[in-house]
């Protein structure tokens, strides 16, 4: 498994084989995700829209136009 060490300002290098394996080049932008776990994961923040597909499931059950227009009114813009 790669590893990386912690610089005295908090910098670390990306082991080669990471950034190969995501295409990540000088200048790329990750971003950090910390899982309910507190697993801390980085992805790539410049790629196109579609390698996003797949990160969310589909809902269970489809829903209408008027159903959600009707979740709306019910909710009132309330939190």
């Amino acid at each position: 498994m790669p590893a990386a060490t912690i610089t005295s300002k908090g910098q670390i290098t990306i082991p080669r084989d990471i950034r190969t394996l995501l295409d990540l080049h000088s200048g790329d932008k990750v971003s950090f995700i910390v899982d309910d776990l507190g697993a801390v994961s980085f992805v790539p923040v410049t790629r196109h829209v579609t390698t996003l597909k797949g990160i969310v499931s589909k809902p269970k059950k489809a829903v209408s136009i008027d159903e959600m227009k009707t979740a709306i009114k019910a909710r009132g813009g309330r939190l």
